[in-house]
């Protein structure tokens, strides 16, 4: 019987092969909800049959245990499934039950499979909808085209236009307190790219430990490219190095100086304990992803751990895509001498991902002084949302506490006790509520790898809306959430 009934659960796992889209803004465990719930009512998964448990479902589908098991309790809660103590979950009667709506609730996807859109969508993502410097960027464009440059059709460089690295070299030495040659900058199309071609330059494939939680797109490359990646558990200083050792891993992927998403900074001491990790083996890396260093709104911008590198073991990675735009999509490395060599030896022969054409505008945007004003316009006016942000969250502050609040495009709410509703975690009653009056709030916990937040945490970003939706977003969530109700 038993072994029918493992071979039943074995079998079904395979129907629940789920496409899951992270960058979606339907959360994780909602796109499995949904998938269970039409495979039940429709009579896929029959009534009374059995269904992995959370952890098989999770490690089958690549995600962390609390999401699949907030499918579940969500299920369980509607009637959809029946959780029997010391046996599991098994597919409940679903005859005569019905979808509860609100009225004023816009589901993400439509049963047509189209995306609703949230009059007011707190993402992280994105930059600000006037923050683009078209003016400026159009006049290099025409500058660039109509000039007599005709190499510039031709194939580059394969590390990219040394122009360019010359520029990003500057830049990085006077703002971040980067030390590094031109020839050791890599220019690539996007984050992703950058990070496949750094696994190739490594010998084997080793295993890479990553902040928990952290940036999830750089956790699908790693796993993408058959590394183990191994979840480190955080403190107030940001990843501990302890547990990074009990790890075994010899390259560890961090944002040391405005962590995604927790927004922490890590001071100088944990600095020097993790180059000190990475100088006891010659093998060990450190990758910095400097991705949002730009924004930073109290005291002075941390100058990068790269800079304060003796052993040559840190890989520094940044991008434009959060301080100019998404869409221009360039991306840079900064090898350390020993990978460059490994560069010249393994991936000399690829050609460049980034047209010669756009590298160029980007030359003359930084070296004309561009770049520079633009940074320091984009601060304004993103400091002016942070602390707009701030003053209108602080009737919240006697729920939540506000974290994140130095630097960056986004803010943390999280709660001050890790109260439970009826079973469910706080975090996504919250998250509910604020769709019903047609806010979106994203969810920390699908930023961990494995395990979730103590306190229920949801993600407030800002880089997207202007200053009236702010106002409207917030005050819709503290009527929504009962801020003042005592509730």
């Amino acid at each position: 019987m038993d072994e029918c009934l493992n071979e039943e659960v074995h079998n079904l796992m395979y129907e629940l092969t789920i496409l899951l889209d992270e960058n979606n803004k339907v959360p994780l465990y909602e796109q499995i909800y949904v998938h269970i719930r039409d495979e039940l009512r429709s009579g896929k998964i029959a009534a009374g049959t059995k269904l992995p448990s959370t952890r098989l479902l999770a490690e089958h589908l690549g995600v962390s245990r609390s999401t699949t098991q907030l499918a579940y309790d969500q299920l369980t809660a509607e009637g959809y499934l029946e959780a029997r103590p010391c046996k599991g979950y098994f597919a409940a009667v679903v005859e005569g039950l019905c979808e509860i709506r609100s009225e004023e609730k816009s589901s993400t996807v439509s049963a047509a499979g189209e995306e609703t859109r949230y009059p007011y969508d707190f993402s992280a993502r994105g930059i600000d909808p006037d923050g683009f410097p078209s003016h400026i960027w159009k006049k290099l464009t025409r500058e660039v085209l109509v000039g007599e440059n005709d190499q510039l059709f031709t194939h580059g460089e394969s590390q990219g236009e040394p122009g360019l690295r010359e520029a990003i070299r500057d830049y990085l030495y006077s703002a971040r307190g980067v030390r590094c040659r031109a020839e050791q900058i890599l220019i690539g199309a996007g984050s992703e790219y950058l990070l496949m071609l750094l696994s190739q330059m490594i010998d084997g494939k080793p295993v890479i430990a990553m902040e928990n939680p952290t940036y999830r797109q750089a956790y699908r490359v790693f796993r993408g490219l058959e590394h183990r990646v191994l979840p480190v558990s955080m403190d107030e200083q940001g990843l501990s190095v302890d547990g990074l050792r009990a790890s075994g891993a010899s390259l560890v992927y961090v944002m040391p100086s405005h962590q995604f998403p927790t927004g922490k900074v890590m001071p100088l001491k944990r600095r020097m304990e993790l180059l000190a990790w990475a100088q006891e083996r010659s093998d060990r890396y450190i990758i910095e992803d400097d991705y949002d260093s730009e924004f930073r709104y109290r005291g002075k911008p941390i100058p990068a751990l790269q800079g304060y590198d003796q052993g040559d073991h840190v890989i520094y990675i940044g991008t434009f895509s959060r301080s100019i735009a998404p869409g221009i999509r360039m991306s840079f490395l900064v090898l350390p001498e020993t990978l460059l060599a490994r560069y010249h030896e393994k991936c000399h022969f690829y050609a460049t991902t980034v047209s010669r054409i756009d590298q160029e505008i980007l030359t003359r945007f930084i070296r004309g002084g561009y770049y520079e004003r633009h940074l320091n316009r984009m601060r304004g006016v993103y400091r002016g949302k942070h602390d707009l942000m701030l003053e209108l969250l602080k009737p919240f502050q006697s729920r939540f506490r506000i974290k994140g609040e130095n630097a960056g495009i986004h803010l943390l709410l999280e709660e001050r006790t890790d109260k439970k509703i009826s079973g469910f975690a706080e975090e996504n009653r919250l998250i509910e509520l604020a769709a019903q009056v047609g806010v979106k709030v994203y969810s920390l916990e699908n930023y961990y790898l494995d395990g979730a937040p103590k306190r229920a945490t949801v993600l407030l970003g800002f880089s997207q809306m202007s200053e009236a939706e702010i106002r409207e977003g917030v005050n819709r969530l503290e009527k929504a959430w009962g801020i003042g109700s005592g509730e």
